[in-house]
């Protein structure tokens, strides 16, 4: 068992191509014994935004605070407030955009990408 305190973990720069002003902090994963499952805390500052991407798994994403916008597969705009939650199907195209000026908070909660992987 573990139990992380959150404010104890720093965020850290998001470099993946096509992001823009966003931070990610791992608050539960393979260090703390977690092989499966992966719990990440992202934050999107005003005018930021995650790149436009797909991957092969999917993933659960819970609103912490303010509102964001969330683009699905088929580019449509879907805003997002604190207390809402998503799930996305895997290979789905899909983005998080911030064009509010308060910073946009949320969980997302995915497998751990490296446990299925081959060779």
């Amino acid at each position: 068992m573990r139990i992380n305190t959150n404010d104890n973990i720093a965020f850290q720069e998001v470099k993946m191509e096509g992001a823009h002003n966003v931070t990610m902090k791992i608050l539960i994963g393979i260090p703390d014994g977690s092989t499966n499952i992966i719990m990440r805390h992202f934050s999107v500052a005003a005018d930021g935004n995650t790149p436009r991407h797909q991957h092969d798994y999917e993933h659960v994403v819970k609103i912490e605070k303010n509102k964001g916008v969330f683009v699905d597969a088929d580019g449509n705009e879907h805003e997002v407030s604190e207390g809402m939650s998503l799930y996305v199907d895997p290979n789905t195209d899909h983005q998080f955009k911030n064009p509010f000026k308060e910073p946009f908070e949320f969980l997302c909660i995915i497998p751990n990408p490296e446990k299925n992987k081959c060779c």
